[in-house]
């Protein structure tokens, strides 16, 4: 039961998920312009990476699409960075701030890559904090509510022994630090 309900939590709080959620709900809710083709972007960029992920597994150059070894953990990040800067310059156009919060979310990824070496910086943290903080600002609701999803994506992390703490910590800090420099770059939302 315990080990069910972590993966649940765990792919609810998929950075494909939680990323687009995080943008698009005060999107959504503010009646932001381009939304809804903000929406369907994610969408065609979220079957990119889910695909591509399957194709490796499919073909047995990883074990599993949660890509936990090193080397299959290295060639999703090579994969992820190119992706994440093409959608930040397409991004540009469409709601106001999607693009800087893709831009800072392949720092998190390139962030992943220089702490190689020493931790496996786990996405799932950094990308839950990241998008609780970004949700924090808009509505502190939404951002209290973020929070406690976090706190469960971190648990769920170590439950199925996919990181270890100092990994949930440096993701926390990368997902953190990239919220921080949200705050500058981008203007606030209409509250709701």
């Amino acid at each position: 039961m315990k080990r069910a309900l972590a993966r649940s939590v765990s792919i609810l709080g998929h950075p494909l998920l939680m990323l687009p959620l995080a943008l698009l709900l005060p999107a959504a809710v503010g009646g932001m312009p381009g939304t809804a083709p903000t929406a369907v972007a994610f969408a065609a960029a979220a079957a990119l990476v889910m695909g591509w992920s399957w194709r490796r597994v499919r073909t047995g150059r990883w074990a599993h699409v949660d890509a936990s070894a090193a080397d299959e953990r290295r060639s999703l990040h090579r994969f992820l960075l190119p992706v994440l800067a093409a959608a930040a310059i397409l991004a540009l156009r469409a709601t106001p701030g999607v693009s800087a919060y893709l831009a800072l979310s392949a720092l998190i990824v390139a962030a992943a890559v220089l702490s190689s070496r020493w931790c496996k910086l786990s996405l799932h943290a950094a990308f839950a904090v990241f998008c609780a903080l970004m949700l924090l600002r808009w509505s502190a609701w939404a951002g209290a509510a973020a929070l406690a999803f976090a706190t469960a994506v971190l648990w769920s992390r170590l439950a199925l022994a996919r990181h270890r703490p100092r990994d949930l910590f440096a993701g926390i800090a990368a997902g953190a630090a990239a919220a921080a420099l949200s705050w500058p770059l981008v203007p606030q939302w209409p509250a709701p």
